[in-house]
């Protein structure tokens, strides 16, 4: 399971815990776990190391926010 595979990357770390503050009563933080790790292996291998953190963020925000809003 993805969520299972990054549970221990600091970067997973700090975006589930920031995103299921911001998206909190919208969704729940599984679903938040599972967008973020779900978003970090997409990222995998395509951006530089040292953009994952932001990038990671910024890709699960907008697809808790798409799934929020119906937006694609």
């Amino acid at each position: 399971m993805a969520v299972e595979h990054h549970q221990r990357d600091p970067f997973c770390d700090v975006a589930v815990g920031t995103l299921a503050a911001e998206f909190s009563g919208r969704v729940s933080r599984r679903i938040v776990q599972q967008t973020v790790a779900d978003a970090r292996l997409d990222l995998e291998g395509r951006v530089q190391p040292e953009a994952l953190a932001e990038m990671l963020h910024r890709l699960a925000q907008h697809r808790l926010d798409a799934m929020i809003t119906g937006r694609t």
